[in-house]
Order: C-alpha cells, then structure tokens, then sequence
C-alpha cells in the first residue's frame, strides 16, 4: 500500500468526486424532470457506477473507503491504526465537503445550507440498514472476493438508493457535504446528527456479524 500522504490524497480525491457525482447528478436531475422517481433513479445509478470507477483506480493505493464509517470498521478489525485512521476522516469530510463545492460550482448554484427535512425514526432506522449492508458488503466481500468488491459496493448503494427509506446516505463525511446543499440530495443540518448516529450504529452492528460469520483468522 502507498505512503500515508498519498493515500490521504486519495481518500479526499474519492471522496470529492463521489459527493460531486452525488450532488450534480441530483441537480442535473431537478433541471431535467419534475418526475421524482426519475430524478432518484438519475442520482442513483451515476452514483454506484462512479464508486465502481473510484474503488477500481484508487482501491490499491488507499483501500478506497471514502467513508468515515468504513475507516471506523477496519479500525476496529485492525486494519488501520488510530492515528490513520483518523487522518483518514478529517480528509474524507473535508474532500466531500469540497465535493458540494465543486457541483454547485459546475453548475453556477449558489451554495446555501439544506432545507429539506429528513428525520424520523423509519429514515434512521434506514440509514442503519443502508449502512449495515454496505458495511457488510465491504468486509464480506474483501474477504471473499475482493476483486468484485468495487462491482458489489455500486450495485449495492443503487439499490440500497431504492429499499430504504432515506435513499441510503450511510456516510457521515457525504452526509456532512449533503447539509451544504440545498438542491434534490440535500438535508437539514440539524437532521444531519440522526443520520450519522444511526450510519455509526449499523457499521458496528455490521462489524459483529462479520466477526460471528468470519471470526479472525479462518478462511472464508
């Protein structure tokens, strides 16, 4: 794996291109169609097939997490050391925040805090259940096979886009960028703490499983 400063450079790149496709794609969404389900499908499938490119080129030098709640869990299975693994979120949120940025720039809308409420305890329990699978999906899948990890995180947060209740945000750093937008994939940054509770809570309900399933040092 890389030095430490190139793999921080590449958490914030993934991280600002992920939150700028998930941003400008919702925007791009609004000025073409009042049709909801259209504009949510819109967001979703661009954001899956830019995490399947994201983790493609940029998985060998970082391990591609782009997500503070991924970080957390390989930290907590000693994947990445404390000091690490901390660098890694301060750069993820950073970049994702730079990421809204960046749409808003492209697309000449002026930056404003979220406005749309999303709060609740069915969209809560969502974002558990969003960040659950994909939490599971990662570790499962790098054990497995961890040349399709990339394929199975895309296509798993476009559906997770579709069955849970709150479109799946299951990152706190894209949750973070998400309260600087005022546009279709924004929210209330006073709605912003619920969710990144319940994304922590079904990453580490997500970490539990793996450890029952694949306890350490046995083969998959």
């Amino acid at each position: 794996m890389a030095d430490l400063r190139r793999r921080l450079l590449a958490e914030s790149l993934g991280s600002t291109l992920l939150v700028a496709t998930v941003v400008g794609s919702g925007i791009m969404a609004e000025s073409l169609t009042a049709d909801g389900a259209l504009a949510l499908l819109a967001n979703a499938i661009p954001t899956g097939a830019i995490l399947v490119v994201l983790i493609t080129v940029l998985g060998p030098l970082s391990g591609a997490h782009f997500n503070p709640a991924v970080t957390l869990a390989f930290l907590t299975r000693r994947k990445i050391a404390a000091g690490e693994a901390l660098a890694y979120v301060v750069v993820q949120i950073t970049g994702a925040v730079l990421g809204a940025m960046l749409a808003h720039a492209m697309f000449g809308v002026p930056l404003q805090l979220g406005e749309q409420a999303r709060t609740g305890p069915g969209l809560w329990l969502g974002e558990v259940v969003a960040t659950f699978g994909l939490v599971t999906i990662i570790l499962g899948g790098a054990r497995a096979r961890p040349d399709a990890v990339a394929w199975l995180v895309g296509l798993y947060i476009i559906s997770a886009y579709w069955f849970t209740s709150s479109t799946s945000f299951a990152n706190p750093a894209v949750t973070i960028a998400r309260a600087f937008t005022n546009t279709f994939s924004g929210l209330r940054p006073v709605d912003a703490p619920a969710f990144i509770a319940a994304q922590l809570l079904g990453a580490g309900l997500a970490v539990v499983l793996h450890r029952l399933m694949w306890p350490r040092g046995q083969t998959p």
